[in-house]
């Protein structure tokens, strides 16, 4: 099976300062990698590189076979939904339905179509009781939904979450990994954590990064 990310001897500095150094990684769709290591390592830093929100000094980035170098971000958005570790830094409209309809109307899509499409996903991240509600007041938990659906809007092949268990609790956290579980059948997952007790229940394999390099590798 062909890696639908690739990312080869890539480099990457921010402020001239060299965060990450000769990564070499493929990612698969429909597998769970979970990217872990101390603060100040790297990670955030690799999934926003994957991304093309940050520039690499060096090395290459394929996203389904096409270099990183040649597409805009909304090309890369529309292939790999990122969700920030802060979701209030992606919501912006002030009901849940308006956050969702907003991408769609900007692109142009026809009322009853956008609204079919945002109930489906309203649906499918149980959002429903929530339609019409305020984000303002949402829990974490239901903003980390949402941001999820917003970026699924899209229809991403790939998505990369940034510390997405963060301020949940134990509920929380296992409606998260159900819904994950429930979308891998149609995306590839990378998350980047600390929760390690998320990652052996949740993660097929662990790429561990210390110091701007991968020095680990674990399958689960």
């Amino acid at each position: 099976m062909k890696p639908y990310i690739t990312i080869s001897n890539m480099s990457c500095s921010i402020q001239n300062a060299l965060i990450l150094k000769n990564i070499d990684l493929s990612l698969y769709l429909h597998e769970f990698v979970a990217l872990a290591g101390p603060n100040g390592s790297g990670k955030t830093t690799l999934g926003k590189a994957i991304t093309g929100i940050i520039p690499i000094d060096s090395g290459d980035i394929l996203i389904d076979e096409v270099p990183l170098s040649t597409l805009t971000l909304p090309q890369v958005g529309n292939r790999i939904g990122y969700l920030f570790q802060n979701p209030d830094k992606q919501i912006f409209a002030p009901t849940v339905y308006e956050e969702l309809s907003f991408a769609l109307k900007y692109k142009g899509i026809p009322l009853e179509e956008r609204d079919k499409k945002v109930t489906q996903v309203i649906d499918a991240f149980e959002l429903s009781a929530l339609r019409h509600s305020s984000t303002f007041f949402l829990s974490q938990g239901e903003k980390q939904r949402l941001a999820i659906a917003g970026l699924f809007l899209n229809e991403p092949s790939y998505l990369i979450l940034d510390e997405p268990t963060t301020g949940l609790d134990p509920k929380r956290t296992s409606q998260l990994g159900l819904l994950l579980k429930q979308l891998l059948p149609k995306v590839g997952i990378m998350m980047i954590s600390h929760d390690m007790a998320f990652i052996r229940d949740h993660a097929h394999r662990l790429i561990e990064i210390e110091d701007g390099g991968i020095v680990n590798e674990v399958h689960y």
